[in-house]
């Protein structure tokens, strides 16, 4: 949709280059997904250092030359510690910016100590990977993905996280909730498959190169709107949906429908969603009387 939206008002018709910029915005969100886990990772890392400091000390208190290690023991994070995949893929792509930036981990794990989550855990006497994992989780959750500052930082860093951090964040915690004992924590693929990749170009394509055409269907449709009353993005989401009716057989009108409704809440006005069901209600009974629309595979329609 974002790139769709640049294209059709930047009037660019290099079509190649777009979707190159599309792809390339995709894989930059590991980037952001694995800069995340890193972050838990970095703020254990300091604790240690802090607590390493306090046995130094000339006047040690029987805190500092015993303290509780509980968080940098924390299995679920040493199991992204000690991941040979995202090792490997943080030299791959040269992501150092928790060393360039390390003030932002700090800021992390200032916010995690004055928590009531991390004196819990602290004083949480049961030690287990359930209750390692449970804290993993909250502290992702009510600690770094709510950050200002950190989704500032992520913002400046790439224009396209800004819409991409929700679903990073949503990613990150689904990912430490399927954490097992004794597994090392494994770099999941960005794509489901090479079909979910090609969707990301086919879609793409075939709305920007057949848009005008589908201007004419939502034409028909929409008899007392002129196209400079509809909402740049509520065109461009029922072109796509369109596409979708037209060229992927084996996605359920109903899906598409449902999809383009939902984005709508988050990226357009407040009554678009009722209009854009309305307009693909309307487009996708047609296209199914004139047989259009072919879907393969029973209830699809």
């Amino acid at each position: 949709m974002q790139s769709l939206y640049a294209t059709l008002q930047s009037h660019n018709d290099d079509i190649v280059k777009e979707e190159k910029f599309l792809k390339h915005s995709i894989l930059k969100m590991l980037d952001l997904y694995v800069l995340n886990l890193l972050l838990m990772v970095e703020v254990q890392k300091l604790a240690a250092k802090k607590i390493a400091l306090s046995k130094k000390k000339i006047l040690a208190t029987q805190e500092d030359l015993k303290p509780n290690t509980k968080f940098i023991e924390n299995k679920v994070i040493n199991s992204i510690a000690e991941s040979i995949s995202i090792e490997g893929y943080i030299e791959i792509n040269n992501l150092r910016n928790w060393e360039l930036d390390d003030e932002y981990v700090k800021i992390i794990f200032d916010e995690l100590q004055k928590s009531d989550l991390y004196k819990k855990y602290l004083n949480t006497i049961e030690d287990s990977y359930k209750i390692d994992k449970a804290f993993a989780i909250d502290f992702f959750k009510e600690i770094i993905a709510p950050n200002e500052k950190l989704a500032e930082y992520y913002e400046d860093k790439m224009i396209s996280w800004v819409d991409d951090i929700p679903f990073v964040n949503t990613w990150v915690v689904k990912s430490l909730s399927k954490c097992k004992p004794n597994n090392i924590f494994v770099l999941g693929n960005l794509y489901k498959d090479s079909d979910d990749e090609e969707f990301v170009s086919k879609l793409y394509k075939k709305t920007i190169l057949k848009h005008t055409g589908y201007e004419k269907d939502i034409e028909e449709k929409t008899p007392n709107w002129e196209k400079e009353r509809i909402a740049d993005i509520d065109l461009i989401l029922i072109k796509m949906a369109i596409s979708e009716f037209l060229h992927f057989p084996s996605i359920p009108t109903k899906v598409t429908i449902n999809e383009y409704i939902e984005i709508s809440k988050d990226y357009s006005t407040e009554k678009s969603s009722y209009f854009i069901n309305g307009v693909l209600d309307r487009i996708s009974k047609e296209f199914i009387k004139n047989k259009r629309i072919v879907k393969i595979g029973r209830g699809l329609l």
